[in-house]
């Protein structure tokens, strides 16, 4: 047994790597050690029944791995205090004092307020002349707002490692109120959500040492405090102050509500405080349309005009609702019965825009299935709600037809609670 996994590069690093979770596990619950140890001693004679068989042990060690890790995870994971509790209701108040004066965008201003504007310095990842505009590297040289003892610590901490799958920015903040800037990195990967990935550098002694860090290497270069998706989400993130502790205020929305959660940001995330804040929509379509096609203006007569306001009318002012085929058809089946699947829903959707609802649009005696869609609750000041109400006969290809329609939002309830992050990628 011993011989074939010294024999194999990879089952020697496999077992290497869970033998360091094990340990880092064993250590961070020593009043578990019993059940562990009676695991392991299960999980090993497991193993041993795989005798010569790589493909077979390559399976067992990645199984235990990655049980060992959640486990690892789940138990190194920062719990919230009584005081990151009162932190997430002193935002509640603060968002329900700044609704009164502007009832459309009480978070942002609450923030707004909160925000750390003071005692940080940023610096980017440097291009070459000569190197293609995706590649760049960590500075050479100590950038502006770095002190000669930071950049130290970070050339002595290989922080260029952050940027290999992607360009990063760097922040130094003190994240943990003992006078010492901490390190924020932000890699902007790309790919199909056009994600970046946000994580966190405890500044210890003369280095910066990564947030993960405690759950082993294989953790640390997979894991990430955040990530945003800017295509197919509505995401951001602020660096707030709470009771004189900083907070990474991740916030991901939908339809009618923005879910903000209070992240400790230099530990492994685990359950969180959570401030929700409740919208509803007055929903309008602007007689004036802009056509996608031509970008020209187009006016619409009226009796689409209010045939389309009628539609908005069985829409949900408060929360999206996709609930796939409906029980009865939207649109009157023909007698016939022909493409009677055509009736029940608009049909599927996509990951860039969030289904708001399906209903029938009625113009001139015909039915129409129409559907309402959204980015994700997308709001600004000057266009508010940004959707759009599309719509084709039933039993007819190539007959969609889109509409803007517009949204104006006022708060209607802010909330707190304790739960898992939702809508990221990070760990």
């Amino acid at each position: 047994m011993e011989k074939t996994i010294c024999a194999s590069a990879a089952l020697y690093e496999l077992d290497t790597q869970m033998g360091g979770v094990y340990r880092s596990l064993v250590k961070a619950s020593p009043q578990a050690q019993p059940e562990l140890k009676t695991a392991q001693r299960g999980w090993l004679k497991t193993r041993d029944q795989c005798a010569a068989d790589v493909d077979c042990l390559d399976q067992r060690y990645r199984e235990r791995l990655q049980s060992l890790q959640k486990q690892l995870s789940e138990t190194v994971a920062y719990k919230p205090l009584d005081v990151d509790k009162l932190a997430a209701e002193d935002l509640q108040q603060a968002i329900r004092t700044a609704s009164n004066a502007d009832p459309e965008f009480p978070m942002e201003r609450a923030l707004e307020l909160l925000a750390i504007k003071t005692g940080t310095s940023r610096f980017s990842d440097v291009e070459d002349e000569d190197a293609s505009e995706d590649e760049a590297h960590f500075p050479t040289t100590i950038p502006k707002g770095v002190t000669k003892d930071e950049w130290k610590a970070l050339t002595a901490s290989k922080i260029e490692g952050a940027s290999e799958s992607g360009k990063s920015s760097y922040t130094l903040m003190d994240l943990d109120g003992d006078g010492r800037r901490d390190l924020i990195v932000d890699t902007y990967a790309g790919g199909t959500g056009l994600f970046s990935y946000i994580e966190t550098y405890r500044r210890t002694g003369d280095v910066f040492v990564r947030r993960t860090n405690s759950l082993g290497a294989e953790s640390s270069s997979s894991s990430s405090l955040l990530s945003l998706n800017d295509r197919g989400a509505n995401q951001s993130l602020d660096w707030i102050n709470l009771r004189g502790r900083v907070y990474a205020a991740y916030r991901s929305s939908y339809y009618g509500v923005d879910q903000l959660y209070l992240l400790n940001p230099l530990e492994v995330t685990g359950a969180v405080p959570i401030v929700t804040v409740h919208y509803r929509y007055e929903l309008s379509v602007p007689k004036i349309q802009k056509d996608e096609a031509s970008g020209n203006s187009i006016t619409l007569d009226n009796a689409l005009h209010e045939a389309l306001i009628q539609a908005l009318g069985k829409v949900s002012k408060t929360e999206a609702k996709d609930i796939g085929e409906q029980k009865e058809p939207i649109c009157p089946i023909p007698p016939s019965g022909e493409g009677d699947g055509d009736y029940y829903g608009y049909g599927p959707g996509h990951y860039t825009f969030e289904i708001v609802g399906d209903m029938p649009v009625i113009i001139g005696g015909q039915c129409y299935i129409g559907r309402m869609v959204d980015w994700f609750g997308n709001y600004s000041a000057k266009d508010g709600l940004g959707a759009q109400l599309v719509m084709r006969k039933p039993d007819l290809e190539d007959t969609e037809r889109s509409y803007q329609v517009n949204g104006k939002r006022r708060m209607t309830d802010v909330a707190t609670s304790v739960g898992k992050v939702e809508g990221d990628n990070g760990g």
